[in-house]
């Protein structure tokens, strides 16, 4: 946490902001002082829900009376993110909501934006803050499961898609607005990798949706193995739904349970389990209580993230110039999508 906090001024009043980052917020005590939609009705009545005490009428208004030393969340559709970066001061820091852009493209012109502009830029990919993962992290870089050799994403549920309207008119949905965290995260573990091997598709139930399935491979050479398999249509009952990571090493491994992702919105309980091998003995699996979980704590880190480089003039953790490579193996994975496989 960073050792003087920021207000924060939110851009957009949507589902995200009420489910996750508010909750985040008050919890960490970090202070909202206002709140900017396009629909002003919607942020009035988050405004009133939340106690935050300004709703600005325009973009216009809001930079002439938002208070100073202040913290820019821009919460809104990949698509929009450029044209509110292109509105906001020189200097000025600025959390923006995932995706970096509809596209690689369209990163590419954030990120120079960024640049010109000297913008305190961060992404918010926060599933490398959530709690679970903070202890996954721990355990890796203590050596406690040897050498880490294998990370599986397995979400096998069923998803209200309907929660986010803009995705019905998106030509991408799947790998863009929700295995990007994923894809992100092993980013996060294992640095980039050499290629990225995908196949997205729909699902006759939600056809109106571009896709709502994946399976993408990200090759990080012989030894490590680095797999993403999503399906978002499993609406059979809760019994054989899934949401997990897994962690493998060489002497050990981590399973951490993603319970908000099964029985969404209201989920169910995260699960940590790890195993540590000791020569001669047996392995004996355990659970680790962690506290907190990805919504809305992890959102807690993405911000804090943000006031720590401000604080500190450095860059965050969760930068543009970091997550610009995200967004490049989103785009392969687009790529190999369209250029199928090899036929036998």
């Amino acid at each position: 946490m960073p050792e003087h906090v920021r207000p924060i001024v939110l851009i957009g009043a949507g589902g995200i902001v009420n489910d996750a980052h508010l909750p985040a917020y008050k919890a960490a005590g970090l202070p909202v002082a206002g709140i900017y939609d396009l629909n002003e009705g919607k942020a009035a009545k988050v405004a009133e829900k939340w106690g935050i005490p300004v709703v600005y009428r325009s973009m216009e208004e809001l930079l002439s009376r938002a208070p100073g030393s202040v913290v820019f969340d821009v919460a809104v559709p990949g698509s929009a993110v450029l044209s509110v970066l292109e509105q906001l001061p020189r200097g000025a820091v600025v959390l923006m909501q995932k995706p970096m852009g509809e596209d690689l493209a369209m990163a590419k012109e954030i990120l120079d934006l960024t640049r010109r502009m000297q913008v305190v830029a961060g992404v918010n990919f926060q599933l490398r803050y959530a709690p679970f993962i903070n202890a996954a992290r721990s355990i890796v870089r203590a050596g406690l499961i040897g050498e880490l050799c294998d990370i599986e994403v397995n979400v096998n549920v069923y998803t209200p898609w309907h929660l986010w309207d803009f995705l019905f008119s998106s030509p991408r949905v799947e790998i863009l607005y929700h295995s990007i965290h994923y894809i992100d995260l092993v980013r996060s573990f294992l640095g980039n990798p050499a290629s990225v091997y995908a196949k997205t598709v729909g699902h006759p139930a939600m056809s109106s949706l571009a896709s709502v399935r994946t399976n993408i491979i990200m090759d990080y050479g012989q030894m490590v193995r680095a797999n993403i398999l999503t399906n978002h249509c499993h609406d059979f009952g809760l019994k054989h739904q899934q949401s997990y990571i897994k962690f493998e090493g060489t002497r050990g491994a981590i399973i951490a349970t993603l319970g908000v992702l099964i029985n969404y919105p209201e989920g169910v309980a995260d699960k940590f389990e790890y195993v540590t091998v000791e020569k001669g003995a047996a392995p004996v699996w355990q659970t680790l209580e962690i506290s907190g979980s990805w919504f809305p704590d992890a959102f807690v880190g993405t911000m804090a993230q943000m006031m720590i480089a401000a604080e500190k003039g450095c860059a965050p953790a969760n930068s543009v110039e970091d997550c610009i490579h995200t967004m490049a193996c989103v785009e392969a994975a687009y790529i190999s999508n369209e250029r199928g496989g090899v036929k036998p």
